[in-house]
């Protein structure tokens, strides 16, 4: 059987192969690091030098970073922690969030009578500025904001330094889902005036089922887990100790190596560009995924002639990528419904091509032309 082609990178991404050697030795490290013996010390040390590590990369203090099993959980730590201890009674969000947040925010509507807002954004999926700077302006009980660094879908860039300037001129709150630019982007937290951010080890060529949320040392909050003082009292449960340690290799191993992943990944997404004009020039995209400056060097999002099965059909010749966000099953997802682009999308599949670092420009090549071959039906 052919290798298939991986273009879901947004989804997960394969490991890193450095981090083979450093699972290999967690598998074998026994002991549970709340545990008050030497076998357990020594994985608390371990798993303590690696919120160094992280902090180190993420320019914020070590207390701060707080290990889940996952980015939803740190993204629902956070937004359900914020109404529990922080009595924050309104957020201000948007469409274009991922479900983690969106589905959360919901849930805390109808269980606290909370004051919910969206953002505008355009067709282009651009929050509107102008538009929050007259929602922070006309709140006068505690605020949060919580607005995504990177889309998951089409690839937006959110300008998150003014997001933060204005969120800290009105003394709001301000959390984002930073799981699709941790790694992508080279981030100083305290820089963007955050309280809240969060990160996925799978999305950066780390383990599945393990992620961490930062959290302002200034800020105090309590686990909604209960059961355990383990990170801080912050957060429940045994720490998934092979996760965090295969989190923290690849997030060193990506950093170290950020500006060649960054610029081979820039020279993958300018190449399938071009070759979709050369081929397949009705191609429309959608968002700002066709732009390397408002858009992350390894999202594309495309919208084709329909074709029943087209995902399925290119499966079946070794091509995976997703129709939409890993986390929807409609054929519209609700992030595509929000641009408001009826007229662009008619009759139309939505393709996410996710560029990896182990992809190439012969897999793109072979890609292209069986997309082609679909689409004319030959």
């Amino acid at each position: 059987m052919n290798k298939k082609i991986y273009l879901d990178n947004a989804s997960t991404t394969p490991l890193l192969k450095e981090i083979s050697e450093t699972n290999r030795k967690s598998l074998n490290q026994l002991g549970n690091p709340s545990s008050n013996h030497s076998l357990g010390l020594i994985k608390k040390f371990k798993i303590e030098k690696a919120r160094s590590k992280i902090a180190r990369i993420l320019k914020i203090k070590k207390d701060e970073l707080i290990f889940t099993s996952s980015g939803t959980e740190a993204n629902n730590l956070i937004l359900r922690s914020c109404i529990t201890c922080l009595k924050i009674k309104c957020i201000i969000t948007s469409f274009l969030e991922h479900k983690s947040v969106l589905e959360t925010v919901y849930d805390l509507y109808k269980s606290y009578n909370i004051v919910v807002k969206f953002v505008k954004n355009n067709e282009k999926g651009e929050i509107n500025l102008y538009d929050l700077k007259k929602k922070l302006k006309e709140d006068e009980m505690p605020t949060l904001v919580s607005l995504m660094y990177v889309n998951n879908e089409i690839g937006n860039i959110l300008n998150i330094q003014k997001v933060g300037k204005l969120c800290k001129k009105y003394k709001i709150y301000f959390h984002s889902d930073t799981i699709q630019a941790i790694g992508f982007v080279k981030i100083n937290i305290h820089k963007l005036n955050l309280h809240f951010a969060t990160g996925s080890a799978h999305k950066f060529y780390g383990p599945e089922g393990v992620g961490f949320a930062f959290i302002n040392k200034k800020i105090n909050i309590k686990s909604f887990i209960t059961g355990g003082r383990q990170e801080q009292n912050i957060r429940a449960g045994t720490e998934n100790f092979y996760g965090i340690m295969g989190l923290t290799k690849a997030l060193e191993v990506f950093n170290k190596d950020f500006l060649k992943h960054k610029t081979y990944l820039k020279k993958l997404k300018k190449y399938c560009i071009k070759e979709f004009k050369l081929n397949i020039p009705d191609i429309k995209y959608v968002g700002m995924s066709e732009s390397l400056k408002s858009s992350i060097y390894t999202i594309i999002s495309i919208a084709i002639p329909k074709k029943e099965l087209i995902t399925f059909k290119l499966d079946m010749k070794g091509i995976i990528l997703s129709q939409s966000s890993a986390c929807m099953s409609t054929e519209y997802s609700h992030v595509i419904k929000s641009l408001r682009i009826k007229n662009l999308i008619l009759n139309k599949t939505i393709l996410r091509i996710s560029l990896g670092i182990y992809n190439n420009t012969n897999e793109l090549r072979k890609f292209i032309n069986i997309l082609k071959q679909l689409i004319e039906g030959t």
